[in-house]
């Protein structure tokens, strides 16, 4: 080939067409199923979580909602269908730094009064080598994260002096402080004062910018629903609804609505948190 045919001779080419793959959603739920003492409680569950979405699950007491979370984290077994985390089954994924589980109630262990900062940074250990001591850029992402929730002040505070607003808010540190990418949050706004509504609804909202996927478990919308992309309705274990998030009617509806209410589908007691481990710090 000549030097001036080069860059020429395949002008009448078309050019190649590289496909970017499609990344897995977050989660993958099929044809789920979940059973307890025979009794169906989830039956034949369908959808996806696309990365990067904030999505509510939303339902009344006994609908299958947190036996549904339970599911995708892996803690209540299927009796059939099948759940993927990112692309991988769920009984093969290993990365659960990945997954930041936010529970209800705030539970330290050991009788060992926690601080704040503490109990944060224990947020760290699933993704840090077994005694390990924290690095420079653990104790930053642990500011960080009480920063990101309005208790930079609090640090030092024993948890126990919080109000569960703001011991919800630690819960919600604890999370981030681990670096994960994809959160699951059961009912973050039960029974939480209005300051930590707000700030809770803010740190939701920043996590959604910078393209986390967040799913909320949640009996109602309250400040969250201008945050929802997308909600499920269950109703006795049966998805009745996928799409826009519906609008509250009745009692829900009312300005200022507070709603209070024990937390059970049928299944049994899920565990606040586990047990506290606290890094050392020097």
């Amino acid at each position: 080939m000549s030097v001036e045919t080069i860059g020429t001779a395949r002008s009448d080419t078309a050019p190649s067409i590289h496909h970017v793959p499609t990344p897995s959603p977050a989660f993958r739920v099929t044809d789920a199923v979940v059973a307890y003492d025979r009794t169906p409680v989830l039956r034949g569950v369908t959808f996806d979580v696309p990365a990067g979405e904030t999505l509510a699950i939303l339902g009344p007491n006994g609908s299958g909602k947190s036996t549904l979370m339970r599911a995708m984290l892996g803690i209540t077994p299927l009796a059939g269908g099948r759940i993927d985390v990112h692309g991988v089954a769920l009984r093969r994924f290993r990365d659960w730094s990945r997954i930041g589980y936010v529970p209800q109630r705030l539970s330290v262990g050991g009788g060992v009064p926690a601080t704040v900062r503490e109990v944060v940074a224990s947020g760290q250990v699933a993704r840090r080598r077994r005694l390990r001591r924290a690095t420079a850029a653990d104790r930053a992402a642990v500011a960080e994260a009480l920063d990101t929730v309005g208790l930079t002040d609090r640090a030092g505070a024993s948890v126990h002096e919080l109000s569960g607003g703001q011991q919800q808010r630690v819960l919600i540190a604890r999370a981030l402080a681990g670096g994960p990418d994809t959160f699951i949050m059961d009912e973050p706004m039960a029974g939480v004062d209005a300051e930590s509504q707000r700030a809770l609804a803010a740190t939701i909202a920043r996590l959604g910018e910078q393209g986390a996927t967040v799913v909320l478990v949640l009996h109602e919308l309250g400040p969250l629903e201008p945050l929802i992309q997308r909600a499920l309705v269950l109703s006795e274990g049966i998805l009745t609804h996928d799409g826009p998030a519906p609008r509250p009617t009745g009692d829900c509806a009312r300005p200022g609505h507070v709603h209070v209410h024990p937390h059970a589908d049928g299944a049994p007691a899920l565990p606040a948190a586990p047990h506290i481990e606290v890094p050392h710090y020097e």
